[in-house]
């Protein structure tokens, strides 16, 4: 039995379409990531301008890193929105944030 035409162009699309729902997941989830280490910066009191600068660099990419594979997603959105109380302990960048902050 040989694949038609038509069943190789369905088969092609369904991997397109995939490989496109992936990247879009991707970005996404870089894209939240990224929003939330920027709150964490603001709320740990650290000038979210440090991203920007060229001297931490090394360590900003560290942390987002640590970031993009953080299990606490959903704690640390309460905690940034003020519904979580208490220490970003959850925050597997916990120690850098408190050493960021008392360098700045």
């Amino acid at each position: 039995m040989n694949p038609t035409t038509t069943e190789l162009i369905i088969g092609f699309s369904m991997l397109v379409i995939t490989v496109f729902l992936v990247v879009a997941f991707l970005r996404y989830k870089a894209g939240a990531s990224e929003r939330r280490m920027q709150g964490m910066l603001e709320r740990c009191g650290i000038d979210p301008g440090i991203i920007a600068s060229g001297d931490k660099q090394a360590i900003i990419r560290e942390m987002r890193r640590h970031c993009h594979k953080c299990q606490s997603e959903d704690v640390c959105e309460r905690w940034l929105s003020g519904e979580e109380t208490g220490e970003n302990a959850f925050c597997p960048n916990a120690k850098t944030f408190e050493v960021l902050s008392k360098s700045s």
